[in-house]
């Protein structure tokens, strides 16, 4: 008989990201997590509180795994090409971490720092890609809205199979963020002509 794994928070975390990962969130539970883990149920308790605590750990884990592969990719880059790189990052995980994604919109708990803490670090990056183009702050933050609302929209759309059609996923996806980016430009050139006229 092989020794037994020793038990801790991350041991708990990495194979419930396994679990949700193969099998979605919906069969994510305290009894099935044991099974996988091979050990009886109450273990886990000394660990963690319950599933909703798992569940806010899990969220805050996938929201700050996102945050790292997105910084990594628009470290030297900038405007265009920075915003093409975030976007095909956000993709590229949804497809390795579809449970993972899940649970990191889906927190018991939105009140937690930590949470809130991961979440802002996410935005405040995208709102310094932006930076480059010179656009008003609450400009910048719409701009940053619109563009998680493209990129969960269409990554979640394809994780249910939205996307039946033979035309190619990517192409689509490219098109889209292409379409959101030359949008940014007239966006900035409509505010530039504005503060020339008021001047």
């Amino acid at each position: 008989m092989s020794p037994r794994m020793k038990l801790d928070v991350s041991v708990i975390l990495q194979k419930a990201i396994e679990l949700i990962d193969q099998h979605g969130m919906e069969y994510l539970s305290i009894g099935s997590l044991a099974k996988e883990l091979q050990v009886r149920p109450p273990s886990l308790y000394n660990h963690i509180s319950g599933l909703d605590e798992l569940k806010q750990k899990l969220a805050i884990h996938g929201i700050k795994a996102l945050y790292e592969r997105m910084l990594q990719e628009a470290a030297g880059r900038s405007g265009d090409e920075a915003i093409r790189a975030l976007s095909k990052t956000y993709l590229q995980f949804v497809r390795t971490h579809p449970g993972l994604y899940e649970a990191a919109t889906r927190f018991p708990d939105p009140e937690d720092k930590e949470l809130q803490q991961a979440q802002q670090a996410v935005v405040n990056l995208a709102v310094k890609v932006l930076e480059v183009y010179h656009l008003k702050k609450e400009t910048a933050v719409h701009l940053v809205r619109g563009l998680r609302s493209i990129l969960h929209g269409f990554s979640s759309l394809e994780q249910m199979g939205g996307f039946a059609m033979s035309l190619n996923v990517d192409e689509s996806f490219s098109l889209l963020i292409n379409t959101f980016i030359e949008g940014i430009h007239l966006m900035a050139m409509r505010e530039k002509d504005e503060i020339q006229s008021e001047e």
